[in-house]
């Protein structure tokens, strides 16, 4: 966690450093529209963009999206090869417009299960934008956030069977470097559209002190208004860690 006070959680006019989004309800925009699922995934693509653009006007440092889940296996393998291939064409087509905006693209999650087409264009992208500084886009692919814990614990046991550590150096921190977002801010607020009010195993150890927001909105109908509206009722939450509002209100917090 960050030192300082609650205000070093967000940019200097109060907005979030990282936002987390679980995408939810592409199926369900379509189904509303008697289309097919996959013209509401397509229609749900076309809202990252411009959710991205917003939070790059908006100075938001972190925006991380859950794209495809460890649980999303579980779904008709039609829909599955439909969501991999449209992956594919969209990481081809939008690389280079992010690399021109400055925006630095990171993937999270366990690459090994998908197609090798694709995890050569993940690393590419990645490779081609590691230097920007304007956003960093975070796309959670195969990531579960049990997965993500269970990874770093195998990590530091094989640091201890080595002799690199030992089991009394086990902290907070020592996790958090070994976790899969180890280079970036806690999310300061989660969104989930679509109405459903859980987190579904998405950065479980990470969303410890977020703020939560939950809409009905479906995700291919989030814009830039929908993204102000969480913003503002991320303004207006007092964030104290533990601390008492007294303590925040002095800027007196040291976390």
């Amino acid at each position: 966690m960050s030192s300082g006070n609650a205000s070093f959680n967000s940019t200097d006019n109060g907005v979030p450093r990282h936002i987390a989004i679980i995408m939810d309800g592409n199926g369900r925009w379509a189904q509303k529209r008697f289309m097919p699922r996959a013209v509401g995934h397509r229609a749900g693509v076309k809202a990252v963009r411009k959710i991205v653009e917003h939070c790059t006007q908006e100075g938001v440092e972190v925006l991380t999206l859950f794209a495809f889940s460890s649980e999303n296996w579980r779904r008709p393998s039609e829909e599955v090869s439909l969501l991999m291939e449209l992956f594919l064409v969209t990481l081809r087509a939008e690389i280079d417009r992010l690399h021109q905006n400055n925006i630095r693209l990171r993937f999270i999650g366990d690459r090994s299960r998908f197609p090798e087409a694709l995890q050569e264009q993940m690393a590419a992208g990645e490779a081609q934008t590691q230097g920007n500084t304007a956003l960093t886009v975070v796309i959670a692919v195969n990531y579960g956030g049990r997965w993500d814990l269970c990874q770093a614990f195998r990590a530091v046991n094989q640091k201890i069977a080595a002799g690199e550590l030992q089991a009394q150096d086990i902290d907070e921190n020592l996790i958090n470097r070994h976790l899969s977002t180890a280079d970036l801010p806690e999310p300061d607020l989660f969104i989930r559209t679509g109405g459903e009010q859980r987190v579904s195993n998405f950065l479980l150890w990470q969303l410890a002190y977020t703020e939560l927001y939950f809409t009905d909105t479906l995700w291919p109908d989030f814009d830039q208004k929908a993204l102000d509206g969480a913003i503002l009722s991320f303004k207006s939450r007092q964030r104290r860690f533990g601390h008492t509002g007294e303590q925040v209100l002095g800027k007196t917090l040291t976390l």
